[in-house]
């Protein structure tokens, strides 16, 4: 059977790679792989399962939304499995958090080990964001804080947080698939107590407080949530943000926090990505 690889290149990688890979997920490819450079996005579908009119309309519908180019070639059957383990690899964070697929062997130096399995081999600590709130969070006292996981994805930093003591731990998402593998990677790391929600912050209700908040999400959805955020931050709380760029992204970022009373400590950078601690 004859296959079609769907090789899309980003100017704005995040949040758009992840997007994407849930968006060509349902009309039908099975699998997925970065390209040469993490600009390009790599995806499989076979013939069967192909409709191009489908393709056409979604590209046509996402450039109006964010630059992107995209080209689609037949290729021969592959062995996907292979395909995905040869195009993911382990993590080691800050020399003490291990995050490893299933496949992995377990790495017995690691203060923190989480194994997740993304099945889409994304959201795995493997971007900047990610292991830069991973930094954070292995810096920050979390015994017995609660803590909320915004935009969770895989549920990575929940599951470091649970690790780390924190309870009660809370993840969202507003992607079907993000919750649904969430729930798997908890009780794949025994952290069933984490309590996952499908949805954004239109679910925060102020009844329920947290000492931590961490977004890794992306510069509008954070301007745009920051003040749902402060009404369930409990008093001399800190939330971590991430998902933007260093520059006019983490102005924008600090200036609505100042607004809003949150004071800026500290900041974490890497290849002009970056993560920031604010406090109440």
């Amino acid at each position: 059977m004859k296959y079609y690889e769907i090789a899309l290149t980003f100017s704005e990688i995040f949040p758009w790679k992840e997007i994407f890979v849930s968006l060509l997920a349902d009309l039908g490819c099975e699998s997925f792989a970065d390209g040469e450079n993490e600009e390009v996005l790599l995806a499989y579908i076979s013939e069967n399962d192909y409709n191009e009119e489908d393709f056409k309309t979604l590209f046509e519908t996402y450039l109006l939304e964010t630059n992107f180019q995209f080209s689609i070639q037949e290729i021969e059957q592959q062995n996907w499995n292979a395909l995905w383990e040869s195009n993911y690899e382990p993590v080691m964070i800050a020399d003490r958090c291990f995050i490893r697929a299933p496949f992995h062997e377990p790495n017995p130096k690691a203060e923190y080990e989480i194994v997740i399995e993304p099945k889409m081999s994304f959201g795995t600590a493997h971007h900047e964001t990610t292991a830069l709130m991973i930094e954070f969070l292995l810096e920050e006292d979390l015994q017995n804080k609660s803590v909320l996981d915004m935009g969770a994805g895989t549920g990575i930093l929940a599951l470091l947080a649970h690790l780390r003591g924190a309870m009660p731990v809370t993840a969202i998402d507003n992607d079907e698939w993000a919750y649904l593998n969430n729930i798997e990677n908890n009780t794949r790391n025994n952290a069933e107590t984490i309590q996952v929600k499908l949805g954004d912050a239109t679910l925060l209700n102020e009844n329920e407080k947290y000492d931590v908040i961490i977004a890794n999400i992306n510069r509008n959805i954070l301007l745009n949530d920051l003040p749902k955020y402060i009404k369930v931050l409990n008093k001399n709380g800190f939330i971590f943000l991430s998902g933007f760029y260093t520059g006019e992204d983490l102005e924008m970022i600090t200036k609505k926090c100042t607004e809003l009373g949150f004071q800026l400590v500290a900041v974490k950078e890497k290849n002009r990505w970056c993560a920031a601690k604010f406090r109440m």
